[in-house]
C-alpha cells in the first residue's frame, strides 16, 4: 500500500472520529457486559462498515454525493444533498462537536458557564476556519500531524484500561441478552457516520486527485484502501474503549459514554487521566469540525459558485452561533432531522453498489427511496414529539419497526416494484 494512501487513510480516521464515536462504544460495553464481544462485532459492522462503503460509493461517481442522489431525480439530489450537508454541518454536526469538546475538555477543570462556552467556541472556530481555508493542506495537517497525536492519546488510555481495570464484567441488560450481535448492529449505525461519509468522500477523492490518481478504477481502489486504513483504526478504538466500558459496570450508574470514560480515566490516572481524555476529545472534535467545514465549503461552492472562503466563513459563523445555544438544545432540534435523513442515505449507498444489477434504472431508486422516505418521515416526526396514533398503528405492523429498522422491508419492496417498471424509466426524467 502506498504512503499517500496510508496518510489519507489516517486523515479519514481523524475526520470520522468525532465526539459521538467516543460516547457510544463505552455505553455499549457497560450494557452488553458478558455479551460484549458479540455486541461490538455487530457495532463494527455498521459503525465502521457503512461509513467505509459510503466513502467508496462516492468514488464511483465523477463528482460528489449529489450525483448519487441525482439518480433518484435531479431536484431530489439538490434538496437531499443540501439537507445532508446542512445537518452534519452548521445545523448539528459541527456545533455538537464544539460543545462536546467544551463539556469534556474544559468543564471538568473550569466548570460550566455561558461566558466560558463563548470564549472556548470563539477560539475553537477561529482555529477551525484557519485550518479550513486551504483544503489542499488538510491531508498534511490532519493525516501527518494531528492524527498521530490523537492515536497516541487513545492508545495510552486503552493500554491503561487493559492493565489497570480489573473489575468483573457483569451480565448484559435485556436487549443484549438474546441477540447481542444484532442489537450491536443497530446501535452502530446510530453513530451517523454513514451520513458524514457522504461529505467526507469528496475530500478523500480530491486528495487522491491532487496526488495524480485520475483513472477511475485506480481512484475507486485507492479510496477503498484508504477507507480500510480508517476502518482498521476505528475498529481498534471502538473495541478498546468499549471494553473499558464493560469493566465499569460495577462502578456505579453513568449518564452517558462520556461520563463512563471520564470516570475510567480518573480511576486509572487521576487528574492526568481527565487531562488525557480532554486532549482526545478536543482533537477528535476539532478534526471532525475541520473536515465538515471543508466538505460544506466545497459542496456549496460548487452548486452556488460563491467564493469558497466566503462559504466556509458563513458555515463557521453559523456553527459558532448554534454551538452557543448549548448541547441539549442542539440535540433536541437536530436528532429528529437526522432520524429522517439516515435511512435514505443508507439506501442510496446500498443502491450504488447494486447499480449494475438493475442497469441504473431510475424507477428502482424512486421506488426504494420513496417508501424509505415515508417511513423515515414518520420516525422523524415521532422524534419531534408529533402524535400520530392512526399512522403509528400501521407502522407498528412493519417488520423490525421496534428496533428502528421499520424502513428496511419497504425499501426492498419499493426497489423491487421499481425494477418491474424499469423499462418505463424515461417517464420519470
Amino acid at each position: 500500500m502506498k504512503k499517500d494512501t496510508v496518510i489519507i487513510g489516517f486523515m479519514l480516521f481523524a475526520l470520522f472520529f468525532g465526539a459521538g464515536n467516543l460516547i457510544y462504544p463505552p455505553t455499549l460495553g457497560i450494557e452488553a457486559g458478558t455479551s460484549f464481544w458479540a455486541a461490538i462485532a455487530g457495532f463494527v459492522l455498521t459503525g465502521v462498515g457503512l461509513p467505509v462503503l459510503a466513502v467508496s460509493a462516492v468514488s464511483f461517481v465523477k463528482n460528489d454525493a449529489r450525483e448519487l442522489a441525482d439518480r433518484v431525480h435531479p431536484l431530489f439530489g439538490l434538496i437531499f444533498t443540501s439537507l445532508v450537508y446542512l445537518a452534519i454541518g452548521p445545523f448539528f454536526g459541527i456545533p455538537r462537536a464544539a460543545t462536546v469538546a467544551f463539556e469534556m475538555s474544559v468543564e471538568p477543570f473550569a466548570g460550566s458557564t455561558s461566558l466560558l462556552l463563548f470564549i472556548f467556541t470563539t477560539v475553537f472556530f477561529v482555529l477551525v476556519y484557519i485550518v479550513s481555508m486551504n483544503p489542499s493542506k488538510i491531508v498534511d495537517r490532519i493525516g501527518q500531524f494531528l492524527t498521530p497525536v490523537l492515536v497516541l492519546a487513545i492508545v495510552t488510555l486503552s493500554i491503561g484500561g487493559f492493565l489497570l481495570l480489573n473489575t468483573p464484567t457483569e451480565n448484559p441488560i435485556e436487549k443484549y441478552t438474546d441477540t447481542p450481535l444484532f442489537t450491536g448492529f443497530v446501535e452502530g449505525y446510530l453513530t451517523m457516520d454513514a451520513i458524514a461519509a457522504l461529505a467526507f468522500g469528496i475530500i478523500v477523492v480530491n486528495a487522491f486527485k491532487d496526488r495524480g490518481v485520475m483513472q477511475h478504477h485506480e481512484l475507486v481502489k485507492s479510496t477503498l484502501q484508504a477507507g480500510l486504513v480508517a476502518g482498521i483504526g476505528l475498529t481498534a478504538v471502538y473495541t478498546s474503549i468499549g471494553w473499558i466500558g464493560s469493566k465499569m459496570a460495577s462502578e456505579g450508574d453513568f449518564s452517558n459514554g462520556g461520563a463512563i470514560l471520564s470516570n475510567a480515566a480518573d480511576m486509572m490516572f487521576g487528574s492526568f487521566g481527565a487531562l488525557l481524555l480532554g486532549v482526545i476529545v478536543a482533537l477528535a472534535c476539532f478534526t471532525t469540525s475541520v473536515g465538515l467545514v471543508v466538505a460544506c465549503g466545497q459542496f456549496f461552492h460548487k452548486i452556488t459558485g460563491f467564493s469558497y472562503n466566503w462559504i466556509i466563513a458563513l458555515v463557521t459563523a453559523a456553527s459558532y452561533l448554534v454551538a452557543n445555544q448549548g448541547l441539549n438544545t442542539i440535540i433536541s432540534v437536530s436528532v429528529p432531522v437526522l432520524t429522517f435523513i439516515y435511512p435514505i442515505a443508507i439506501v442510496l449507498i446500498i443502491l450504488t453498489f447494486l447499480n449494475r444489477f438493475f442497469s441504473g434504472a431510475r424507477t428502482v431508486y424512486l421506488g426504494a427511496i420513496l417508501l424509505t422516505a415515508l417511513v423515515a418521515l414518520y420516525d422523524g416526526l415521532a422524534a419531534f414529539g408529533v402524535d400520530m396514533p392512526a399512522v403509528t398503528s400501521v407502522m407498528q405492523q412493519l417488520p423490525f419497526f421496534s428496533i428502528g429498522l421499520g424502513w428496511l422491508i419497504p425499501a426492498i419492496a419499493g426497489g423491487l416494484i421499481g425494477y418491474l417498471f424499469k423499462d418505463k424509466a424515461e417517464v420519470f426524467k
